[in-house]
């Protein structure tokens, strides 16, 4: 009772910040598709996918996800013991030597950009280095905006920062609208699509702090360094950042192998454009259970409640495969309905769009994996045992890039093929090192899940496929009539994977019911 009652307040909890950060995806892909309609997929627009590479690298390196991974166990362990005075000096402190620290990084590259992005492609390398200055300074920007996430994640707060990339996405929608219909050469629209990004990052950062009044604290302009909270916190960033930037510097390699060995001008932003459609279920499922109950592993460490800890893990894990399975199968047996109805318009010609489903569905391979990666890795930060999942990252690394290597002749879906076979890999590693620290989890009950949601998955994804086949074939390819076929053969599957999953009898779906019937009441 005490585990279903646990499962119905993670499945709550998940719904709301589901449909927050759902949402924003939406919002998302919609940049996506106002992007491709002005720059298509080949062409210079392929220099901006590779200039965001080094921002977005340092980004997850020393901001943003990884900073909050580290800083959110300290925080919430000195909220726990009840300093919370201290637990505010702390964040403030983090706060401004991050925003010293990467605004003097941010400098640097500016000035060397010249050296350092040109060996990246093999084309458009000066729009590439003139894209990635103005880009830059979402470093430092997103570096302080992990103080203020982290913060209220601590206090549970999820829903506003979670909201926040939803006016992200618009700021940068409407800058294309505006701005790029006024622009005078291609590289002068992509300056403008540049720009937006950098303003939308500014309200990203400025949105979440009214929310920060009310709480038992507030930050301040205080640096102490003394602080051993404070050490601590840069002690943790250092796995953390490894083990949570690595899987960035793996998508920096991947650019690299797709811009110099397979096509310059759209391999790089074929691959980006599938992995923007394959995050969205990502962000809605698995990014919300792994940032839900990361405070709540924080405090169960802190108790050292080993077995409230492996039984929210393993609630954990089963939801991510419960979401997450269904939506790989859809995307791969409908990745080329998907990428059609999605990008095919404007700039964005037929031809590109076999190339993006491609990817996609080797994407789709990976999917489920990647949310257990996301949650395994929050469970060792819980422990404050970053070092073990640094170590897969490292070895995850190594095997990517072999895979990089045997895959790449296939074209642009061999590069997504191999971040989903060693992702595969890494999450099985993360269980056996996690199991290994907990003694036992609970490998049984996931197993048995895992099965039974990939036998409903399967049968979602034949009576998906049949159904659009069917719809596709009588109403051609407007856009109507593609929207009416992918929307037909997703609510068909939909509901052939809810009654496969309530005949086999999974779990998962007794807290979904329940959710269900909670919202009703509310």
């Amino acid at each position: 009772m005490e585990q279903r009652a646990w499962g119905r307040r993670l499945a709550w909890s998940t719904a709301i910040f589901s449909l927050a950060t759902g949402l924003s995806r939406i919002l998302g892909l919609a940049r996506e598709i106002v992007a491709a309609n002005y720059f298509g997929a080949r062409g210079p627009i392929n220099a901006f996918t590779v200039a965001f590479q080094l921002p977005n690298l340092v980004r997850a390196l020393v901001a943003d996800a990884a900073l909050s991974s580290a800083f959110v166990p300290v925080f919430s362990e000195l909220l726990e013991k009840g300093e919370r005075a201290r637990a505010w000096r702390v964040a403030s402190t983090i706060f401004w030597l991050l925003l010293l620290g990467l605004s003097g990084l941010t400098a640097l590259f500016v000035l060397l950009a010249p050296l350092i992005v040109p060996p990246m492609t093999d084309a458009y390398d000066n729009l590439a280095v003139t894209l990635s200055q103005i880009l830059f300074p979402v470093v430092a920007l997103l570096g302080v905006s992990g103080v203020i996430v982290g913060v209220l994640n601590s206090y549970e707060h999820f829903s506003v920062p979670a909201l926040t990339p939803v006016f992200w996405n618009l700021a940068i929608i409407i800058g294309l609208v505006i701005g790029v219909p006024q622009a005078d050469s291609e590289s002068g629209r992509l300056y403008v699509y540049a720009a937006a990004i950098v303003v939308g990052t500014v309200i990203q950062v400025l949105l979440p702090i009214p929310w920060l009044r009310g709480r038992d604290g507030t930050l301040r302009l205080a640096v102490d360094v003394r602080d051993p909270a404070v050490r601590q916190v840069f002690r943790l960033m250092g796995p953390v950042t490894l083990s949570l930037g690595l899987i960035n510097v793996n998508a920096v390699i991947g650019t690299l192998f797709a811009a110099k060995l397979i096509d310059p001008t759209i391999a790089p932003n074929a691959i980006d454009k599938a992995f923007r459609v394959y995050m969205l279920p990502q962000g809605m499922f698995s990014v919300a259970v792994a940032t839900v109950l990361f405070p709540a592993l924080s405090r169960l460490a802190a108790r050292a409640d080993m077995e409230g800890f492996r039984s929210t893990v393993s609630a954990g894990l089963r939801q991510i495969n419960f979401l997450l399975i269904p939506a790989a199968a859809v995307s791969a047996v409908l990745a080329e309905p998907i990428v059609r109805l999605l990008y095919e318009r404007g700039r964005f010609d037929p031809d590109e769009t076999p190339i993006v489903a491609g990817a996609l569905a080797a994407f789709s391979l990976g999917l489920a994996f990647n949310g257990m990666m996301l949650l395994l890795n929050r469970g060792f930060f819980s422990l404050q045992q970053p070092w073990i999942p640094t170590t897969v990252a490292v070895a995850n690394v190594v095997v990517n890039v072999a895979l990089y290597w045997a895959l790449y002749p296939v074209g642009a879906w061999g590069i997504p093929l191999a971040v989903s076979l060693a992702n595969m890999a890494a999450a099985t590693m993360l269980i056996v090192l996690l199991r290994r620290r907990l003694g036992r989890m609970e490998l049984r009950a996931i197993a048995s899940s895992l099965v039974r949601v990939t036998v409903a998955s399967g049968a979602l994804a034949g009576v998906a496929y049949g159904v659009w086949w069917v719809v596709d074939d009588a109403l051609g390819r407007s856009f109507g009539g593609q929207l009416a076929s992918v929307v037909a053969a997703l609510a068909a599957g939909l509901v052939v994977y809810l009654g496969a999953c309530r005949a086999l009898r999974v779990r998962e779906i007794e807290t979904l019911l329940s959710l269900r019937a909670s919202f009703r009441r509310a």
